[in-house]
């Protein structure tokens, strides 16, 4: 049962159908349960049935999920799901009506289809089979359950629920052999997705006060005043509603919805809330928070500074996409995550901009407050509790995690969450197109209970969730002992379900290879790479270019003319017709392109130079080198002057 809801799961075996034996989904619900608590549901049943199958063969456990639904037998598997009864209740079940008396039960068999070995074939997507299979489906749930006209709306909902579910199980989707971008990503959108995608920004640059509803509506010049630098406009009281239907944005459910873009002085708009079940936590309220109290300008300054090298579709594409394309659920996740990323950790202009050189100079400096952030930071890199190197299969970026180094209380919660963001944001800057996400190494390999805190695991999962959403394209727990089953039951709990879906258990070097090419694994991990992490001490001087302030400023305001013209090529597009639609799409990539590559430029001046950068990984460009030579060179330590000593390098082996 869930918080009392009348809910009741339960899961058997049944032996040798079609020769196979499979796990039974009994659910029974009552008409007043929400979807959110079938989908978790049956996204629990389904996981522990399977659990329960694996150890009935005395299969292993390593990996838990591959999909939402808690199954995992390779990404090539089929499962079948097959309707054996549904029902109501009693036999009075015409008579009853919808209410929370009204119950349904469904059985249904979920019969795993063995696939050829990956051994033997690639990895492929399976869109037309579960297409097929989400078709089948509903025609068979419809057909059962259409025969009571009282259960009408609640079948429609359930109808809904299984074909969300067999939607967001499809294996394989995070998945890019071809080397082409991957649906819902910049260059690979269904014209559905652009409209989105046009909505979004529509909302976007009425918060930043660059967009009025005089130019929602058409009747502007269709482009932002360069002159305007960006300050919000207050003329938008008497507009008028959108006349595009695309430009109508959140007016689901709510017929006042489109005059609310019109009631904002500052020419901004304030979505409707989400429900408190959608926000784990508590992103409406920092939304409203960030609208009340950081300007229009700031907004948009945090914007563009939280872009860096990226396309800037990309970025909004990330929250459409972590919200299933709701385009209110994406703006309130990005502004509360453009608050966070401004108010709460300040990421450009402290983090990232004072790096490890300052936080060597602080552990060596009189305030006790900052020598002790400087020293927990300085150790935790020292020591490689995390570090980036290589790729994986798919050509993401790996981030090993070695849990055994990290001991509770040995630094300030401050210092973790500063560490991991560090890394988090020193990740983004190694991302290259097609790759959008990063392979995340958990290294359990002497994990004990010493080890375990809950408080930096927590902030760790908020921020993939809330702060960097679609990041992550997989999670390798490897080697975890077995006193790691019953913190991964609380942990999971905690998790996202398609963020869940993502986490994989391996327990050697052959499980390791079906993700990691054998060639890349390091020694540690028992693989054939000759490597280790060993840092290399901040050089005094390395962030000088940071102290030229002119340069700088010259190369913000050219970033700034880039910036509006991309905001202006935007306006276009989402005004063009078909006719016109070609060459904007052109011209917002080229700008996008100027984009990246004067941000590379600007890089040395506003971003201290990190570990990454003195091994040559962030080189001259933006170009990344994962398997850098092991012994800096000179052009990676650049800007130094002449005359410096050979930076000091320090493993875990080194400290105490």
């Amino acid at each position: 049962m869930l918080r009392g809801q009348t809910v009741y799961v339960s899961n058997s075996t049944l032996p040798n159908i079609y020769g196979r034996t499979a796990p039974v989904i009994l659910l029974r619900a009552c008409a007043n349960i929400s979807r959110r608590n079938i989908v978790s549901s049956i996204s629990f049943l389904l996981t522990r049935a399977t659990l329960n199958h694996r150890r009935s063969k005395n299969q292993p456990l390593n990996d838990l999920s591959q999909s939402s639904l808690g199954l995992q037998q390779y990404s090539t598997t089929r499962f079948c799901l097959r309707k054996t009864h549904a029902s109501l209740c009693d036999s009075q079940r015409s008579k009853q009506t919808i209410g929370s008396t009204s119950s349904r039960t469904v059985l249904a068999y979920l019969i795993p289809i063995k696939a050829p070995s990956p051994t033997t074939s690639p990895l492929q997507s399976h869109a037309g089979s579960w297409t097929a299979a989400v078709v089948v489906s509903v025609i068979i749930v419809v057909c059962a359950y259409f025969d009571s006209p009282a259960a009408l709306s609640h079948n429609i909902s359930l109808v809904e629920t299984f074909t969300n579910i067999l939607e967001n199980a499809e294996l394989g989707s995070d998945i890019n052999m071809t080397g082409n971008p991957l649906p819902g990503r910049v260059g690979n959108l269904t014209a559905d997705q652009e409209e989105k995608l046009k909505e979004f920004w529509v909302a976007t640059l009425q918060v930043f006060g660059v967009l009025n509803t005089k130019e929602l509506n058409g009747n502007g010049n269709g482009h932002t005043d360069p002159a305007a630098n960006g300050r919000a406009r207050s003329d938008t009281s008497g507009s008028k509603k959108p006349k595009k239907k695309r430009m109508s944005l959140f007016r689901r459910n709510h017929a006042d919805d489109s005059e609310s873009i019109s009631s904002q002085d500052s020419g901004s708009y304030t979505p409707i809330g989400s429900s408190d079940l959608d926000d784990k936590y508590g992103q409406t309220k920092e939304f409203h928070d960030a609208l009340a109290t950081l300007s229009p300008e700031s907004l948009r300054a945090t914007f563009w500074s939280m872009v860096k090298h990226d396309h800037p579709d990309a970025l909004l594409l990330r929250f459409l996409r972590a919200r299933k394309w709701d385009v209110e659920k994406a703006l309130i996740m990005m502004v509360s995550t453009m608050r966070w990323r401004a108010r709460d950790v300040h990421v450009d202009d402290d983090i990232m901009k004072n790096g490890e050189l300052a936080a060597l100079e602080a552990a060596n400096g009189d305030d006790s407050t900052k020598r002790r952030l400087g020293e927990d930071f300085l150790s935790q890199m020292r020591m490689g509790k995390s570090y980036l190197h290589g790729l994986d299969k798919e050509g993401r970026p790996m981030c090993f995690v070695r849990a055994r180094l990290h001991k509770q209380g040995e630094q300030s919660e401050e210092s973790l969450e500063r560490y991991t963001v560090f890394t988090i944001e020193t990740a983004r800057m190694i991302l290259a197109p097609p790759a959008d996400t990063a392979c995340v190494v958990f290294d359990m390999t002497g994990f004990s209970l010493a080890n375990m805190d809950y408080t930096p695991v927590k902030f760790m999962i908020k921020c993939f969730e809330a702060n960097y959403p679609e990041s992550l394209g997989v999670v390798l727990v490897h080697k975890a002992p077995w006193v790691f089953q019953g913190i991964w039951k609380i942990i999971r709990g905690w998790l996202d379900p398609v963020v869940a879906s993502k986490v994989q258990f391996t327990n050697n070097i052959q499980e390791m290879e079906q993700y990691v090419p054998s060639n890349h694994i390091i020694k540690e991990l028992d693989g054939a790479e000759d490597w280790a992490y060993r840092y290399i001490e901040p050089v005094p001087g390395e962030n000088d270019a940071m102290k030229d302030t002119d340069t700088r400023d010259k190369l913000l305001r050219e970033r700034e003319v880039s910036v509006q013209d991309y905001e202006k090529a935007t306006l276009e597009w989402i005004h063009a017709t078909t006719t016109d639609l070609s060459s904007i799409k052109e011209t917002r990539n080229s700008v996008a392109n100027a984009l990246r590559d004067g941000y590379w430029v600007l890089d040395p001046y506003v971003r201290a130079r990190s570990y990454y950068d003195r091994v040559g990984m962030i080189s001259a460009g933006g170009k990344p080198r994962f398997y850098p030579e092991p012994t800096p060179t000179t052009a990676a330590l650049t800007p130094i002057s002449n005359g410096i000593p050979k930076p000091v390098e320090t493993s875990a082996d080194d400290l105490d």
